[in-house]
């Protein structure tokens, strides 16, 4: 029987990157071959956003990190292979957006991730 070494994520981090708007920062926690999806009222659970490696990931972050919002990571879980948490951001018009993330993890980075978004109408 082998010992196997587990990479611990840093959800700290990403939280700080993701309240920051760091988009380098929060890519850095992705796997190269991470896969994304995104699931809100216009790309529904049976049709969602799939995004996969760095390059279309990061073209996502970015886009996020660019718009004037603010966003606070809250209620945060993690697990030596899950993580999970809420993420409330807000538009300077009022516009509130509740985004809801489950993260898979391997060797302390992020594999696989499910967001669920909701905004006001």
């Amino acid at each position: 029987m082998s010992a196997t070494t587990t990479t611990p994520f840093d959800l700290a981090a990403l939280a700080r990157a993701i309240e920051g708007r760091d988009a380098a920062g929060q890519l850095a926690l992705y796997a190269p071959d991470a896969e994304v999806h995104l699931v809100d009222r216009i790309t529904t659970p049976g049709r969602p956003r799939v995004l996969r490696g760095h390059a279309e990931i990061a073209g996502w972050i970015e886009d996020v990190c660019g718009r004037d919002m603010t966003h606070r990571v809250e209620r945060e879980v993690l697990a030596p292979d899950r993580a999970a948490f809420a993420e409330a951001c807000r538009y300077p018009d009022g516009t509130n957006v509740l985004c809801m993330t489950v993260l898979e993890l391997e060797g302390g980075r992020i594999v696989r991730q499910l967001a669920v978004q909701a905004w006001d109408e």
